[in-house]
């Protein structure tokens, strides 16, 4: 079986151990939104949709009291993508509580490894059946006076990515020391060990995934996959030999975004550039200035205080060093700084050549006492 195919096979797909369920808050009768009418190309493509879910034994007709109204959304390619408006639904399940993997560990698992692979794993969805006794809640209407019900999961419901998350780790378990996965992406990274090159321990790293893959009918997207490089793309940054940097394409966004006119370009301008502040030293000073303007009673002045803060902002991004990866068999210490605003610190590591690496730094800003 290809892992990596043009057209992933329209099936039923086996038990891989993990179903998808939907616990309902408690008093929750029926979840119903009627469907509305839609235009003709639109309805065409619904049932083309549909019709093709059925031949491959997706979905099913339903006599289910429950149902969610069905609509497209225009692709960027052309054609339409079928779009299931469970709103209701979600509103009334239950949250699932499984543990989103964390960026850092997995890019500190890969403190010694030399060379890298990506997967983007494809269609995450439809390879996971439903729960027998939950199908009849996955219910959708179309325009054409169908109510069909999923028999795997379908996009669009609340806990989806929690489930698929939950099933690529228990599926990849067995390989998880040198193929991390994050929900739909699966990291591959290996060392020369045991008189074996890297590449050669790569090799073996990859068989043994794509062996799985094929076990459990994962499939992969080639046009997003990376293989043998010295440093992929993780989640928004490049992770080589025992270095870590941000995202050029993130930089250079943050680096060109025009001076701020108000709150809600504020907002999105530190929400970016928070998700890179590991990489800036006294990141909490530096944007002092500019997060007093989010305050309630805070009147929308942009000072010269201000233009100096954005400034240190875009400079710290656009000249951030490159971070190590932690490496956890070697000693780690920590500089720490203080202000009457500010506290921060540096997580820092001597690398194997004796150089003092920055892993990666933290600041806050400290509450005035009243």
């Amino acid at each position: 079986m290809n892992v990596i195919p043009d057209e992933i096979p329209a099936e039923l797909p086996q038990d891989k151990g993990i179903q998808h369920e939907i616990d309902l808050v408690q008093g929750t009768k029926y979840c119903v939104t009627r469907q509305w009418p839609l235009p003709r190309d639109q309805v065409k493509a619904i049932d083309d949709f549909c019709e093709s879910r059925r031949q491959a034994g997706q979905v099913r007709e339903s006599k289910s009291p429950h149902s969610a109204p069905t609509f497209c959304v225009k692709k960027p390619q052309g054609g339409w993508r079928t779009v299931h408006a469970y709103n209701k639904l979600n509103d009334a399940t239950i949250p699932a509580q499984t543990p989103i993997p964390r960026k850092d560990v997995v890019i500190d698992s890969m403190a010694k490894s030399t060379i890298y692979s990506t997967l983007d794993l494809r269609d995450g969805f439809y390879p996971i059946l439903m729960r027998e006794s939950k199908i009849a809640l996955t219910a959708v209407s179309t325009p054409s006076g169908i109510l069909w019900e999923w028999l795997v999961m379908p996009q669009g419901l609340k806990n989806v990515p929690a489930t698929f998350n939950r099933c690529v780790t228990h599926l990849l378990r067995s390989v998880r020391d040198f193929a991390p996965s994050y929900f739909d992406d699966v990291f591959v990274h290996s060392p020369a060990v045991n008189g074996k090159t890297d590449v050669e321990v790569h090799k073996e790293h990859l068989r043994k995934l794509l062996g799985l893959m094929r076990k459990h009918k994962l499939y992969a997207n080639l046009k997003k996959c990376i293989f043998g490089a010295s440093e992929i793309p993780i989640l928004g940054c490049l992770v080589g030999k025992n270095d870590v940097r941000p995202d050029p394409e993130k930089v250079r966004v943050i680096s060109e975004w025009p001076t701020l006119p108000n709150v809600k370009e504020l907002r999105q301008f530190l929400e970016l550039a928070t998700y890179l502040c590991k990489y800036v030293e006294n990141y909490a000073g530096k944007i002092r200035p500019l997060s007093q303007l989010l305050k309630k009673e805070a009147e929308w002045k942009w000072t010269a205080e201000c233009q100096q803060a954005f400034d240190a902002v875009k400079q710290g991004l656009t000249e951030a060093p490159i971070l190590a990866v932690a490496d956890q068999d070697r000693p780690f210490h920590v500089v720490c700084d203080a202000s009457d605003f500010v506290i921060g610190c540096a997580l820092m590591q001597h690398d194997h050549e004796g150089r003092d690496r920055v892993v990666y730094y933290q600041s806050r800003q400290l509450k005035l006492s009243t």
